[in-house]
């Protein structure tokens, strides 16, 4: 009975992680950290970005250039939108935060290539900004997506947003459904519990990133792409 439950938890875990794993390991293995020189990049810079916030000097040079509030002016908070992903979060541990940019922007590096990598994590962020200020214009009284005032008064999500969207995104281009389906599940639970501006900014995000995901399929079906067809590399 053992041996039939782990064959069968073998073969789903096959399923599930094998095309992620037979793409993500060779390149690693063969160049390490060369494999995936954005990782890096964004890792120094969000330590960097860190370490300077924690300056007297350089507190208020971060807050002006890459912290982002729903009270902000859009095009201010436009133009410091992409060093927001960087940008330390409120209740996340910098080394938290940098364990998931090496894990997941590593991920995505080699699955989906650099350009779409900084594409899905940029409008991952994006519709975290977006939402945040449609949330507090509705006001709390709106159920789910309405946001109290006091709202507009607090940083962004930083790099989680972009995390959570890449996440899901990567799951849905390989099939791993599963996993995609349990960082959604995690994000709803967040909001359910301790319900903030943060864990409402992770679902905004996954729900653009899943109209990508839809709009992608939709192109796909149209232009006779096969739905077992292995993924396709930027």
């Amino acid at each position: 009975m053992n041996q039939t439950h782990t064959g069968r938890a073998a073969r789903w875990a096959r399923a599930e992680w094998g095309p992620l794993y037979a793409t993500v390991c060779p390149p690693l293995l063969r160049r390490r950290l060369r494999a995936v020189p954005l990782t890096v990049a964004a890792v120094c810079l969000a330590a960097v970005v860190h370490l300077v916030h924690q300056q007297p000097w350089g507190y208020r040079f971060v807050e002006g250039a890459g912290a982002v509030r729903a009270e902000d002016p859009l095009w201010t908070a436009l133009a410091r939108t992409p060093l927001s992903l960087f940008v330390p979060a409120l209740d996340l541990p910098v080394w938290g935060a940098l364990t998931q940019i090496l894990i997941v922007f590593g991920i995505a590096e080699i699955c989906l290539g650099r350009r779409r990598t900084l594409t899905v994590a940029y409008l991952a962020t994006l519709a975290g900004t977006l939402y945040a200020r449609l949330g507090v214009a509705l006001g709390p009284d709106v159920p789910l997506l309405g946001l109290p005032a006091s709202d507009a008064r607090v940083v962004d999500t930083g790099p989680s947003a972009a995390v959570v969207g890449l996440a899901v995104y990567v799951g849905w281009r390989y099939r791993a459904y599963v996993t995609a389906g349990a960082v959604v599940v995690a994000m709803v639970v967040e909001v359910l519990v301790k319900e903030n501006l943060a864990g409402k900014e992770h679902l905004a995000a996954i729900a653009a990133v899943l109209v990508v995901c839809a709009a992608t399929a939709v192109r796909q079906r149209r232009s006779g792409v096969a739905s077992g067809a292995p993924p396709i590399q930027s």
